[in-house]
C-alpha cells in the first residue's frame, strides 16, 4: 500500500507541474497574441497615415491644376500675365514630327574629353545597355547629347506601337511584370539581380510610374528605354499617372532633370512630355490577362481605347484639345476654350468686365474635384453655345472672316463630346482604384478616376473574355494584394516607399498557365538588420512626425472645431470631442483615440485635454521663427508644396 500511495503522490505532483506548464504556455501565447495584435495595429495606422497624406497631396495637385484651368477659362487678364501659366495648357505649339526633331536636335552638343561616363552609339547593343546600367549603379551620369539621342530613338519607336500591346507566353516560358518604381533605382537593380535582365527569353512588362518621389527617375527611364530599343518585342512599358508633366511639377521629376541637366534640361523635359504621351496604355497577355496602371470603370471599353489618339493627351488631367490646321500648313493643338479666347478676346474682355462669372464661395471652390470642374466647364460651354456663335459671327465680320469658318469652330466644340469621353476613359485607366463594395463611384480621395467594385470587374472580364487584371498605382505593405475574388492583383515594386521598412516590393511571373507567381523583396540592407518591432517602431515614428506637421498646418481650423465643443472657453475638451474635432478637419479616417497616447501628453487628472498646450507642443520651432506670425507660418507650411509647384510653373527659364 505504501508503494501505491507513493505513486499516487508522484502522479499528482506531475499533474500539478503539467497544469502549471500549460497555464504558462497559455499565458505566453496570450501575451504573444496581444503583442502581435498591437504591432499589427501600429503597422496599420502608420500605413494609413502615410497613404492618407499621399493621396491628399495628389488631390491638392489636381485642385491646383483645376484652379489654374478655371482662371484660363473664365478670366482674361493681359497676355503677359496669362502667359505665366498658359504654357502648361499648351505644350504642342508645333506638331509636325520633323519640326519637333529639329527642335530636339542633339548634333550641335559636344561631348567634352573630360567626360568619364558611358558613350553610346545607335542602334544600341546589349553590351552598351548593360554598360549603361553599371554606370548608373556607380553613380555616373549620362551626357545630355546621348540622353537626347536615346529619347529621340525611343520616341520614334513608341510612335509605331499600338495603344494596347498584345504579347504571348508561347514565345517564352514566363513574362515578368513590375509595378511602380518611382525613381528607386535600387529596386530595379535588385529585380534584375534576382530575376535576370530583359532578353529574348525573359520578356518584361513595366506597369507605369517610373518617375517621381525617388532620386533616380531619369536613370530608370534611360535603362528601360535602352532595353526597349534593344528588345522592342520583349520589353513593354505602360503609361502611369505619374508619366504626366503636371504631376512631375510637384513630385520631383521636373526638379531632378533640371538639376542634373542644367543646360539642356528644358529640352529633355519637353521631349519626355512627347514620349509620355506616346506610351501605350495597357498590355494584354495571352488574350486573358490585362495589365494596366490604375484600373477600370463601368464605362471602360478596350475596343474604344484601342482607337484613341493617345498622344493628344500630353497630360491625362487635361480635357481634350481639338487640332486646328493653320494657313501655313502647320498643325497646332489648341485648348477648345482657348479658341474663343483667341478669336474674340476683345469682345470677351469687355464682357468679362461687364458680366463677371461667379466663382462661388471659397470653401466650395477649393474642394472641387477634377470631374466637377470638367462638368461645370462643359455645362458652361453648352449653355453659351448659341451666344458664342453669335459673338463669333459679329467678330468675323469685323475681322473680314467668313461666317462659314467661324461656324466650323463651333461645330468642333459640339463634336468634342466624343473626345471628352475618350479622355475620361484614359483618366479612369490611369487613376482608378478598386473597392470592396459593388458599384462605381468618383475617386474623391485622389481627386481623379473612380473606385470600382467586384461587380464591375466581373462584368468587364466577361465582356472581354478575360480572367485577371494586374494593376499597380497603390502601395501595398507586402508589395502585392489580391481583391475581387482574386481577379484583381495590385502590384507595387518600390520597396521602402514611405520610409525604410514601411513596405516590401514585389514583381510577378506569369507562365503559360497564367497563374501569377509573386516574388517579394526589400532593397535596403538596413531593413534586414532590424527586428520586426524595430522596423515598425522606426516607420511609426516617421509617420507620427509627418502627422504632427500636418496637424500644426491645420491649427486654425482645428482650433475652431475645438471651440465648438468648448462652449465655455475653458481650453479643455474630452477625448471623444478631441477625436471628433480633429477628424472633422483632417478627414484622414484615422483611429484618433488610439493615436492620442502618441500625439497628446498634456492632459488633466480627469482625462481632459488642454488643446492650447497641445498646439504649443506641435509648433514648428526653429532658431529664427519667433518673430514670424504663427498664422502666417501655418499657412505657408500647409501650402508649401503647392507654392513650390506654382513657382516652378512660373519659372520657365529655371532661373
Amino acid at each position: 500500500m505504501g508503494c501505491g500511495v507513493s505513486k499516487s503522490n508522484q502522479f499528482h505532483k506531475h499533474s500539478r507541474k503539467a497544469v502549471t506548464t500549460i497555464r504558462a504556455a497559455v499565458l505566453i501565447q496570450r501575451w504573444y497574441r496581444q503583442y502581435v495584435a498591437r504591432t499589427e495595429m501600429r503597422r496599420r495606422y502608420t500605413w494609413h497615415i502615410f497613404q492618407s497624406i499621399e493621396y491628399s497631396g495628389e488631390q491638392a495637385q489636381i485642385k491646383l491644376y483645376n484652379f489654374l484651368g478655371y482662371l484660363m477659362d473664365n478670366f482674361t487678364p493681359s497676355s503677359t500675365e496669362r502667359n505665366l501659366i498658359s504654357h502648361i495648357f499648351r505644350e504642342n505649339d508645333v506638331c509636325w514630327d520633323a519640326e519637333w526633331e529639329r527642335y530636339f536636335c542633339f548634333k550641335n552638343i559636344e561631348v567634352p574629353e573630360v567626360y568619364s561616363g558611358p558613350h553610346l552609339t545607335f542602334p544600341l547593343t546589349v553590351e552598351q545597355t548593360v554598360g549603361l546600367l553599371e554606370a548608373f549603379r556607380n553613380k555616373k551620369q549620362l551626357h545630355s547629347r546621348y540622353v537626347l539621342e536615346m529619347l529621340l530613338e525611343t520616341w520614334k519607336l513608341l510612335r509605331m506601337l499600338p495603344n494596347i500591346n498584345r504579347i504571348s507566353t508561347c514565345q517564352s516560358k514566363e513574362v515578368t511584370i513590375c509595378g511602380d518604381l518611382h525613381g528607386q533605382l535600387e529596386d530595379l537593380l535588385l529585380i534584375f539581380y534576382k530575376n535576370g535582365m530583359p532578353s529574348l527569353e525573359k520578356p518584361y512588362v513595366f506597369n507605369g510610374d517610373f518617375v517621381d518621389r525617388g532620386k533616380d527617375s531619369i536613370e530608370i527611364l534611360l535603362i528601360l528605354f535602352s532595353f526597349m530599343l534593344v528588345y522592342p518585342c520583349d520589353v513593354y512599358l505602360n503609361r502611369g499617372n505619374h508619366e504626366d508633366h503636371i504631376i512631375n511639377l510637384r513630385y520631383g521629376f521636373t526638379k531632378e532633370v533640371l538639376t542634373k541637366y542644367k543646360i539642356h534640361g528644358k529640352r529633355i523635359l519637353k521631349l519626355l512630355q512627347k514620349i509620355f504621351s506616346w506610351l501605350p496604355l495597357a498590355t494584354v497577355i495571352d488574350q486573358k490577362v490585362l495589365v494596366l496602371h490604375g484600373g477600370i470603370s463601368d464605362s471602360t471599353d478596350l475596343y474604344a481605347l484601342a482607337k484613341v489618339n493617345r498622344h493628344n493627351y500630353v497630360s491625362a488631367l487635361r480635357p481634350p484639345k481639338r487640332r486646328n490646321n493653320s494657313s501655313a500648313g502647320m498643325s497646332i493643338d489648341i485648348d477648345m476654350d482657348d479658341v474663343l479666347w483667341n478669336t474674340s478676346r476683345i469682345y470677351q474682355r469687355r464682357a468679362s468686365l461687364t458680366y463677371p462669372k461667379p466663382i462661388g464661395p471659397r470653401n466650395c471652390f477649393h474642394n472641387r474635384s477634377l470631374q466637377e470642374f470638367s462638368t461645370r466647364i462643359k455645362a458652361n460651354m453648352e449653355n453659351e453655345l448659341e451666344n458664342s456663335k453669335r459673338r463669333e459671327v459679329i467678330l468675323a465680320a469685323a475681322l473680314n472672316r467668313s461666317q462659314q469658318d467661324i461656324l466650323s469652330v463651333s461645330t468642333d466644340s459640339v463634336n468634342s463630346d466624343n473626345a471628352k469621353e475618350e479622355w475620361r476613359q484614359i483618366l479612369d485607366l490611369l487613376w482608378s482604384d478598386p473597392m470592396n463594395q459593388d458599384g462605381c463611384i468618383p475617386n474623391e480621395v485622389r481627386g481623379g478616376g473612380c473606385y470600382w467594385g467586384p461587380d464591375i470587374t466581373e462584368d468587364f472580364l466577361n465582356r472581354h473574355n478575360m480572367q485577371l487584371i494586374i494593376r499597380s498605382h497603390e502601395c501595398k505593405q507586402e508589395g502585392y494584394e489580391f481583391c475581387h475574388n482574386r481577379k484583381v492583383l495590385t502590384l507595387f515594386s518600390a520597396s521602402n516607399y514611405y520610409d525604410v521598412g514601411s513596405n516590401r516590393g514585389a514583381y510577378v511571373k506569369l507562365g503559360p498557365d497564367l497563374v501569377p507567381y509573386v516574388i517579394q523583396y526589400q532593397a535596403s540592407s538596413m531593413t534586414r538588420e532590424l527586428t520586426a518591432g524595430q522596423s515598425v517602431g522606426r516607420t511609426e515614428r516617421s509617420a507620427l512626425k509627418v502627422l504632427r506637421e500636418q496637424l500644426f498646418a491645420h491649427k486654425s481650423d482645428i482650433l475652431c472645431a475645438f471651440k465648438k465643443f468648448d462652449t465655455t472657453n475653458t481650453g479643455l475638451v474630452s477625448l471623444n470631442d478631441w477625436s471628433s474635432a480633429v477628424e472633422s478637419v483632417m478627414h484622414l479616417n484615422l483611429p484618433w483615440r488610439t493615436l492620442r497616447c502618441q500625439l497628446v501628453t498634456c492632459k488633466t487628472s480627469d482625462g481632459m485635454i488642454n488643446y492650447c498646450d497641445w498646439f504649443n507642443e506641435l509648433a514648428i520651432k526653429g532658431p529664427n521663427t519667433d518673430h514670424i506670425d504663427q498664422s502666417l507660418l501655418e499657412t505657408l507650411y500647409r501650402h508649401r508644396s503647392t507654392l513650390e509647384t506654382i513657382f516652378r510653373i512660373v519659372d520657365t527659364e529655371n532661373s
